[in-house]
């Protein structure tokens, strides 16, 4: 039994503690309650209001193309949206779903697999496929697809070669599978995506507790039933932020489905809004797609369940490599091998030949032009949107505004949307700011100002700014 005094000094230090907690919760709701003049004030004394302001206004840009096509999607379209649902969008919707399912579960066994494969095993050629594997990811989606066309299509290299091979003469003599299809699009951008889902995993694998991995192993689990009941499932999270990034490249593309003949609903935006001259057509189709990305998001945040990447009882050394010889070393080297083959190799020996073919034409002074062209537009967006993710990212850190916090989370649906779709929204802001300028220059000193904005580089800039930066800096945070 505890002295009377012990108990006493208890009994106070308890009432002491409640007493602090409760203090503290009292002015954790009085900042709540506080007017938005002092929550102002606050920010300004602590030195974050100016953070919190570049903030805001970043995602206001952000947000703005988003905005504008729900101002123009309220236009009257005459009868183009009744033709749109009932003849474009169900096929629309079909198509996009189907290529969303495929490139999602092929990209989600490439890359936990390989992921696995490097990080928990030694087998030859293991450290350069640790590399090898990011890749395809230098190489655009459309031109591996341009490539593939080069190789697998009716007058391409693979089918001529056969047809001389064994003396056919029609695609009727022989069977080949039709690479300008919804599976030739799913197996293309599979091979081009899978590395989103590669980074994620293997980073997450590599700062899994070895402890955990341990007693799995302690308790009778085999490596494969570790990797299935214990390591997938730590790793959750960082797969459903790989996978929900390789779907949004996925719904904004349009080079490759147009490629492969597959349309989906980016094509059917870009049709309405240049084919039908329908700009309130394409911007109720665009919105449709936004549902899309907002069920992304949603799937990636439920499966992430706001927490990290996973739960461990920390890293502490490295994790236990098992070595794979023999002919289980070669059938590793040859899985992390053959992606690097279908999403890298055979694309650029493609690009290669063609480039050596035609080499005279990339001498020439428009390529170098172009290439000059195309070097300041990617320097100039990537500075923005380095500036503009390191602005949301710290803001974000060092307030505990819910406006902030929502503010700087949100323009991570401008991620996802498709240029076509950036294209509508960004342009319509621009056009009308410009004519602004241009009305009130004429009126104040007769001078036409043009096209300031919306006619030259820097909405370009501006759209590949508002396309790369939010979700590294908030959605994506933690990976």
């Amino acid at each position: 039994m505890l002295p009377s005094w012990s108990v006493g000094a208890r009994e106070a230090g308890t009432v002491s503690l409640n007493g602090a907690e409760g203090d503290a919760k009292a002015r954790s709701e009085a900042g709540r309650r506080a007017p938005l003049s002092r929550r102002v004030a606050r920010l300004k004394e602590s030195g974050n209001l100016r953070w919190s302001a570049a903030a805001f206004l970043i995602s206001l840009i952000a947000l703005a193309p988003i905005l504008a096509i729900a101002v123009i999607a309220l236009r009257p379209s005459g009868d183009t949206w009744p033709h749109l649902i009932a003849n474009v969008l169900p096929g629309s919707v079909r198509r996009t779903l189907g290529l969303m399912a495929g490139v999602g579960l092929l990209s989600l066994l490439i890359g936990t697999g390989t992921a696995w494969l490097v990080t928990m095993y030694r087998f030859p050629g293991r450290r350069i496929f640790q590399w090898l594997l990011l890749l395809p990811l230098a190489i655009p989606t459309y031109i591996i697809a341009y490539s593939y066309l080069e190789l697998l299509d009716y007058s391409g290299v693979v089918q001529s070669a056969l047809r001389e091979l064994f003396g056919w003469r029609d695609a009727r003599a022989y069977w080949f599978p039709d690479i300008r299809s919804l599976g030739g699009a799913i197996f293309v951008m599979s091979a081009v995506l899978y590395p989103y889902v590669y980074i994620t995993a293997r980073a997450s694998f590599i700062a899994q507790s070895v402890c955990v991995l341990e007693v799995s192993r302690t308790l009778g689990r085999s490596a494969a039933q570790t990797f299935w009941q214990v390591a997938l499932p730590l790793a959750r999270p960082a797969l459903a932020a790989g996978v929900a990034l390789a779907l949004m490249e996925t719904l904004n593309d349009i080079g490759a489905v147009e490629f492969f003949g597959v349309r989906t609903l980016t094509v059917a935006v870009y049709d309405t809004w240049l084919d039908r001259n329908s700009l309130a057509g394409a911007a109720q189709l665009s919105c449709v797609m936004l549902l899309f990305v907002a069920a992304l998001l949603l799937f990636e945040r439920a499966l992430r369940a706001k927490r990290r990447f996973h739960h461990t009882t920390g890293k502490y050394r490295d994790l236990p490599e098992d070595a794979l010889d023999g002919a289980r070393g070669m059938l590793a080297a040859m899985a992390c091998a053959l992606p690097v083959l279908i999403g890298f190799v055979l694309p650029a020996a493609v690009l290669l030949h063609d480039a050596l073919a035609h080499v005279a034409a990339g001498l020439a002074p428009e390529f170098w032009q172009a290439a000059l062209n195309s070097l300041l537009l990617a320097g100039a967006a990537a500075v923005l949107a380095v500036g503009f993710a390191v602005v949301l990212a710290y803001a974000r850190r060092q307030t505990r505004s819910k406006l902030i916090q929502a503010a700087s989370t949100l323009p991570a649906i401008s991620y996802a949307v498709p240029g076509t779709v950036l294209a509508i929204g960004l342009l319509i802001p621009l056009a009308s700011l410009d004519n602004g300028i241009d009305a009130l220059m004429r009126s104040l000193f007769g001078l036409s100002t043009g096209l300031l904005l919306s006619g030259t580089a820097f909405a370009i800039v501006l759209a590949y700014t508002i396309a790369s930066s939010p979700p590294r800096s908030a959605q994506w945070r933690q990976a």
